[in-house]
């Protein structure tokens, strides 16, 4: 999620606000707009190959499944929503955002041109919750759940969500997917150790698959299949 910005161009905060979980502001640095949460850089409007690769890992490691459900564990910029959308593959689109400013910034701010289409959409779903307590609470079951809510499972956003890569968070998104369903979780950096998490958890078929950057190590996107 991470770009290169012109260092001559001062970013400039278009909305700052206090919210349940700190401070979360939308910045603009040129042309692109930012999510910054408590200081931290969340991601950005440059590219979204990350996003899209997380919504087609799931979908394809669905092997043709009809009209499956999936539930997006964080909106952010709107990129993976509107990749989503834009599939007539998929059915019901929820999208988890906890941060109402984000949810505002799509609907009627500066982020609604990448999600318009999106949200019109008669499949999509806004629920305004915090993905950790959606996990353990909700009835709903879904076929791929997609989590990008924070900058990898050991780089998290909020003390809170490190319970959600644990044995029991995964034992959580497990009781949310259905027979065979896909966990897709993107990362800043590979993670062995959070493969064999996984692994423990009870998940089958883990692997990785990289996102190629220009240089540096490249973002992931871990996949793993549940229970059948």
């Amino acid at each position: 999620m991470s770009a290169a910005y012109d260092t001559t161009v001062v970013p400039v905060v278009i909305d700052r606000r206090d919210g349940p979980f700190g401070e979360v502001a939308l910045r603009r640095h040129g042309e692109l707009l930012q999510i910054i949460a408590n200081g931290c850089f969340l991601m950005d409007t440059s590219d979204g190959r990350s996003e899209r690769l997380l919504v087609d890992a799931a979908l394809g490691a669905l092997d043709g499944r009809p009209d499956p459900d999936v539930l997006i564990g964080g909106l952010g910029v709107g990129f993976s929503l509107a990749h989503a959308a834009a599939d007539p593959g998929w059915g019901r689109i929820a999208v988890v955002e906890r941060e109402r400013a984000i949810i505002d910034w799509h609907r009627d701010g500066p982020l609604s041109p990448l999600s318009a289409a999106a949200l019109a959409d008669p499949r999509t779903e806004i629920v305004e919750a915090d993905l950790v307590a959606y996990v353990n609470e909700t009835s709903d079951t879904y076929d791929a759940l997609c989590l990008d809510i924070d900058n990898g499972p050991g780089w998290t956003v909020t003390e809170g969500n490190d319970g959600l890569y644990s044995n029991a968070g995964l034992a959580a998104c497990a009781r949310v997917l259905r027979p065979g369903g896909v966990l897709a979780v993107w990362s800043a950096q590979p993670s062995p150790d959070f493969e064999e998490t996984l692994r423990n958890a009870g998940f089958q078929r883990v692997r990785t698959e990289e996102i190629p950057v220009a240089r540096g190590v490249p973002d992931v996107v871990h996949l793993a299949v549940g229970p059948e």
